[in-house]
């Protein structure tokens, strides 16, 4: 770093993405992408007569995209807020309802970004830890007096909670704001959507980057009480209100819009990932039950960092966190059927090589 950086960055330890090989010879399962393409409607809402007017700026309050999201859901225009992928979201969040005097709460193991982002705001920040199943305790969350981020379902576990035990946690914290966090919502959790027309204090954040097929766009929202999204239409503004291109947007309206291909994809999805887990528990595998695009297994007789390191270079990329609990465990995108078979057939040489 150079001698000119503030203090207090100088101790950031910034988020590292999963790794995003040059080489196109890989087959990456380590980043949650979707394996299907983006929807026919995107290809054609990205016309040639668009691109010609990308000398204008985009729409600062992405209407036609946010009218979408708002129509999906039930909600009105104010209560959405369309932002450069849910991190976006995210960042708005920590910054607007957490400070000096309300700090933030959130699982000692879930997205990496949370802790990241305490530190970027110098807040003060208390990590609950999970049970020894991984499973988050709502009562854990009752009366803090801080910001609560929930992700659900977490990551990287795959496990998820109810929508009456994230109620329970929004009743219990009536004074401080709730995050769900629900990038993986759509692929077998339940989402808290529906709670945010009964409590002000209730913020659900989304991506279009899973299950939209849209992880290069980075195009997510942000869900809640007309109040609260004011807030953080106040600090998206304060920040860079052109945050959305012309081409996100075009993009997520034509997606959010194509509700078959949507369903389509999830499921083809939800259907690889129960038969993947399946398959791993039967050469030995733990494997949690997971409601997100991807599953969260320990590998018998190997630890997760080897059989990480072994995949790697059989060409194959999943995730490994090198913390202490997850050791054993790596996280695996649910790619396609191919590339699951191909992940199998290179685990079932990585464990006959150990026998």
């Amino acid at each position: 770093m150079s001698r000119f950086l503030d203090r207090r960055y100088r101790n950031l330890t910034p988020y590292v993405p999963g790794e995003q090989p040059r080489n196109p010879g890989y087959v990456k399962l380590n980043t949650n992408e979707s394996p299907f393409p983006p929807s026919p409607r995107v290809l054609q809402a990205l016309s040639g007569e668009e691109v010609q007017r990308l000398n204008l700026y985009p729409d600062p309050e992405a209407w036609a995209v946010r009218r979408a999201v708002a129509e999906l859901y039930g909600l009105a225009e104010n209560q959405v807020m369309m932002t450069n992928g849910s991190d976006e979201a995210l960042a708005f969040c920590f910054l607007a309802f957490c400070g000096a005097e309300k700090g933030v709460a959130y699982p000692s193991v879930s997205y990496g970004f949370y802790p990241v982002y305490a530190r970027l705001c110098s807040l003060d920040a208390l990590e609950i830890p999970l049970g020894e199943d991984f499973t988050i305790c709502p009562e854990a969350y009752s009366a803090l007096g801080r910001t609560v981020v929930i992700a659900n379902p977490n990551a990287p576990t795959g496990l998820s909670l109810s929508r009456d035990e994230i109620e329970e946690i929004v009743l219990k914290n009536p004074d401080s704001v709730v995050v769900v966090d629900e990038a993986y919502v759509d692929f077998g959790g339940e989402s808290a959507v529906p709670l945010i027309g009964r409590y002000d204090n209730l913020v659900v954040v989304q991506t279009c980057s899973k299950s939209r097929n849209l992880a290069g766009m980075r195009l997510g929202f942000a869900l809640g009480d007309a109040a609260l999204i004011a807030d953080l239409n106040a600090v998206r503004c304060s920040f860079n209100p052109y945050n959305l291109s012309r081409p996100a947007c075009l993009a997520g309206e034509a997606a959010i819009r194509d509700a078959a291909y949507f369903r389509t994809c999830t499921d083809r999805i939800i259907r690889t990932r129960e038969a993947f887990s399946a398959a791993l528990r039967e050469i030995g595998f733990s494997v949690l039950p997971s409601a997100a695009n991807f599953v969260f297994a320990a590998p018998p007789g190997i630890g997760g960092e080897d059989y990480y390191k072994a995949l790697r270079a059989r060409g194959v990329l999943i995730r490994y966190f090198d913390r202490p609990g997850l050791r054993e465990y790596v996280r695996i995108t649910i790619g396609s059927d191919a590339q699951m078979r191909l992940l199998l057939e290179k685990t079932t040489e990585i464990l006959e090589e150990r026998k």
